[in-house]
């Protein structure tokens, strides 16, 4: 994987760097933006550099092909940012990154369906801890297709792999250089109970027509619990969250007992977050827009549902397809992407864990599929996937509030996360 330097935006679109500047310069004369400390504010200030990692589904019938990841220089001030390089990744498609606990490496989940022939990949790159810089290591076998999925072990000696189209997830050993081995253990999802095919799913919205995804299953994420004792593994073709003991000497995964914990019928667990005291659980339903809250016992490796609610305002009618789900640094909110509503809907956290709603923020771009929050706690970034663009909003009252501030072109970004340059 070669980079390529970037001087100017990545790709043309029609929000410039003076449309960016000028929006941002009309919402602080309109007093839009509070000088009020948010979340994490203050901490790590004066670390040095904060580089934005992108990664990006690529398109090879594009001429040039989308590089698959992009970095970018984030103004610790305004928000801003400014593209740096890009790394072209052939016919991979690089859309989730993983940084282990050191920040020394980072993992790539590629959605392929073409490495060996038919299935996904996940590749490793050192990370130069001077400016950033990423050089591949190497690119092993995800051992199902379309990879979408990837997290690493507190430990930094494993990688999770999800495989979507394949139904499966897999672990991978880290070497001491940071590469990846061969897989020491893959996962299938047992079909049921329940059974496939409940569209649409009965909690969805008035009018919804989200049928997609429960032709067969589908993994869609993977992750330990903080501790890294239980792994957790989303499946949105049964419906369910999968449980799993975890062998850090092995490698291996063993089904819990229950081994998974339902939702709603044609829900469609897509992705899921731990609250920063470990014991609060976040899932987010693609079929269904509903945000799920179970509590979690770190003794046993069990989540037991307390609370579902849907992720849009009560009066809206049509298809929404909700993609991620995060908690606040100081774990007073929770976030969730809504596709098609294009919104970031905004969830308090109550004393015991539980949500209310209370407010949406447009995201303004399309089809928003992940969003961040940068290390200083100061600014929230979303990636519009089907708007080649990521917006940016400066976060203010303790996290309950976003105010749009720009927008930086980048074709079809999936994933956006952060590292501190010394």
């Amino acid at each position: 994987m070669q980079p390529t330097d970037k001087k100017t935006p990545l790709t043309p679109g029609n929000v410039s760097r003076r449309g960016f500047l000028h929006g941002a310069t009309a919402l602080a004369a309109a007093g839009a933006i509070p000088a009020v400390a948010s979340p994490g504010r203050g901490k790590g200030q004066n670390r040095g550099r904060i580089i934005a990692y992108v990664g990006s589904s690529t398109n090879t019938n594009d001429a040039p092909p989308n590089d698959g990841i992009n970095l970018l220089d984030v103004n610790p001030s305004t928000g801003e940012l400014t593209p740096i390089k890009s790394y072209s990744s052939g016919d991979n498609s690089p859309t989730w990154l993983a940084f282990d606990p050191t920040n020394s490496f980072l993992y790539a989940a590629n959605s392929v369906t073409t490495f060996n022939g038919t299935n996904g990949s996940v590749s490793a790159f050192s990370v130069d801890p001077s400016n950033g810089d990423l050089t591949l290591l190497n690119t092993v076998d995800a051992e199902g297709p379309g990879s979408t999925h990837c997290s690493v072990h507190p430990s930094g000696e494993w990688v999770f792999v999800a495989n979507y189209r394949g139904g499966n997830a897999a672990v991978l050993p880290v070497n001491p250089d940071g590469s990846l081995g061969s897989a020491t253990d893959v996962v299938a999802i047992p079909v049921g109970p329940p059974p496939l095919g409940v569209q649409p799913a009965v909690d969805a919205p008035e009018g919804s027509f989200a049928i997609s995804g429960h032709d067969a299953t589908h993994a869609h994420q993977i992750e330990s619990d903080p501790a890294g004792n239980y792994v957790f593994l989303t499946d949105l073709g049964t419906d369910r969250t999968l449980m799993y003991s975890f062998d850090d000497v092995a490698g291996t995964l063993t089904p819990n007992t229950p081994y998974a914990v339902a939702e709603t019928d044609g829900a469609g667990p897509r992705h899921f977050a731990f609250h920063p005291n470990g014991n609060w659980f976040y899932v987010i339903n693609e079929e269904a827009s509903t945000m799920t809250f179970m509590t979690y016992d770190a003794g046993t490796g069990l989540l037991t549902p307390q609370q579902t609610i849907p992720t849009l305002p009560s009066y809206f009618v049509g298809t929404n397809y909700p993609s991620e789900v995060m908690v606040s640094p100081n774990g007073r909110y929770v976030y969730g992407l809504n596709r098609n509503h294009d919104t970031v809907a905004i969830f308090r956290v109550g004393g015991t864990g539980e949500l209310t709603l209370i407010r949406e923020e447009a995201t303004q771009g399309a089809y928003p599929r992940h969003l961040a929050i940068e290390p200083t706690g100061n600014f929230m970034y979303v990636c519009n996937h089907q708007g080649d663009s990521i917006s940016i909003f400066r976060v203010h009252g303790g996290g309950q509030h976003l105010d749009f501030v720009g927008m930086e072109p980048v074709r079809i970004p999936c994933f956006i996360g952060f590292l501190w340059i010394t």
